[in-house]
């Protein structure tokens, strides 16, 4: 049995956190142990749905917007909480998520009998981590065991000699959480954080030019974030106010998908963009922004959802357009859209994780000599 340590920021609404899950989820279910570290408060509540076999622990240092020197003192409390995690823990390996954790796990790992794997789960090419932590990356990445990325378009960022000991892995889609479609009405439907990332203000306005011409459709764009005022602004600018609908994070994990009739990605990049997946395992048909990485890799273009060129507005509004317009082809694509998705269940993702965990249990240090080293560091 594996006595495995997930690390990231915290157990919200995301794709990362939707990953992991899924995840720790299959790997109890396998037998082994899984302990996910976070570093939230206490009191945060995990969105998604996780096995109650499953250790959760939360260092209460959670990442915040500082002043440089604050930000450095808050960096060097968490790495001094999380090497502490790992010596009481005693993982035999730990996979950790996004640029920034996985920078602060290799530094807390350092000198500890451990194998620890990566993972990117964006496009480091596109995402500006600032030039401070993309010099950490650079610096920390070549001591990690491995890397993880969702596409062999992120891996190719990184430099050959960190390719070596690499794997790329696409995002699962858990079939059996995908909520049921109620169809209540015509409703084209975006999921995301409100962030420039995922292209929002894009889509106001291709749907600006489309709802002229379908006055009975709506749009509503489910997520939260910093960009919240300034969309709501754009959209009632456009007069759309009494067209487009921001909710907020859904209360459970994908029942967006209920009261969807079309899907929409619309993001300027993307690591994967797991909600185009999950929308095509509903059945529903999809368009998506051509943006990299991700969409290309789901979709095959007019045979089971649209691709557009990126950030092409025009493009997107009428492939929109003719999505609104013919039931027989939403009817066509989302059928084929489902067909595709179950390639991607939980079971064959997880089976590729395996092989990553294996080979970095396989090359893990001596089991007595790390025996011997906790208790030396321990006395």
């Amino acid at each position: 049995m594996l006595r495995i340590c997930i690390v990231l920021p915290g157990l919200s609404a995301g794709g990362t956190e939707r990953v992991v899950s899924v995840l720790a989820n299959e790997w109890i279910a396998r037998g082994w142990a899984v302990t996910l570290l976070t570093l939230e408060n206490a009191d945060a509540v995990p969105y998604y749905r996780l096995d109650p076999n499953i250790e959760i622990r939360k260092l209460g240092v959670p990442p915040f917007k500082n002043t440089a020197a604050k930000a450095m003192f808050a960096g060097v409390r968490r790495v001094r909480a999380l090497r502490c995690a790992f010596k009481d823990i005693k993982p035999d390996l730990v996979f950790s998520f996004l640029t920034r954790t996985n920078v602060m796990v290799l530094a807390a790992a350092s000198g500890l009998p451990l194998q620890v794997v990566v993972s990117e789960r964006n496009n480091p090419a596109l995402q500006d981590v600032g030039p401070v932590w993309g010099f950490l990356r650079n610096t920390f990445y070549p001591r990690a065991f491995g890397l993880v990325t969702m596409t062999s378009g992120a891996l190719a960022f990184f430099p050959p000699a960190l390719r070596k000991r690499s794997w790329v892995i696409p995002n699962p889609v858990d079939l059996s959480e995908i909520g049921e479609r109620r169809r209540e009405g015509k409703t084209l439907v975006a999921v995301g954080r409100l962030v420039p990332q995922k292209g929002f203000d894009l889509l106001l306005q291709a749907f600006a030019d489309v709802s002229r011409d379908h006055p009975e459709w709506t749009l509503v764009i489910w997520g939260e974030g910093t960009s919240r005022a300034e969309l709501e602004r754009q959209r009632d600018e456009l007069g759309l106010t009494a067209r487009v609908r921001m909710p907020g994070v859904t209360p459970k994990p994908g029942t967006w998908v209920e009261t969807a009739d079309v899907f929409v990605l619309s993001s300027r990049f993307e690591g994967w963009g797991i909600v185009l997946l999950e929308a095509m395992a509903a059945d529903l048909p999809v368009v998506s922004f051509d943006c990299e990485w991700g969409p290309r890799e789901m979709i095959e273009d007019e045979k089971n959802g649209i691709l557009v060129e990126r950030e092409n507005v025009g493009a997107l509004a009428d492939a929109l357009r003719r999505m609104l317009s013919s039931p027989s082809l939403r009817s066509q694509l989302g059928d084929a859209a489902g067909m595709t998705a179950r390639e991607f269940t939980p079971q064959r993702i997880v089976d590729r994780w395996d092989e990553v965990a294996l080979a970095a249990f396989g090359s893990r240090p001596d089991p007595r000599r790390r025996t011997r080293r906790y208790r030396m560091e321990a006395i």
